[in-house]
């Protein structure tokens, strides 16, 4: 797959989301809900990116053994 745009967009919603659980952990502090309000429907979008990003990403392991690159000597 070689969708370099959709991948750099998921990684970049996974990390967003990375950052907000980051946030909730650490300090209880919802970042998603203080700037879109508490579970309102951009919330709600936001928060189904972030999952759905995730799972798009779980893609990424089939490439994790690189047996598919060429190496030239």
């Amino acid at each position: 797959m070689n969708n370099k745009v959709l991948d750099c967009v998921a990684l970049t919603i996974a990390i967003i989301g990375a950052v907000n659980w980051g946030l909730i952990g650490f300090f209880s502090f919802d970042l998603v809900a203080m700037i879109f309000g508490n579970m309102s429907w951009i919330s709600r979008i936001v928060y189904a990116l972030v999952g759905i990003s995730g799972l798009y990403l779980l893609t990424f392991y089939m490439y994790a053994g690189g047996s598919e690159r060429s190496t030239s000597q």
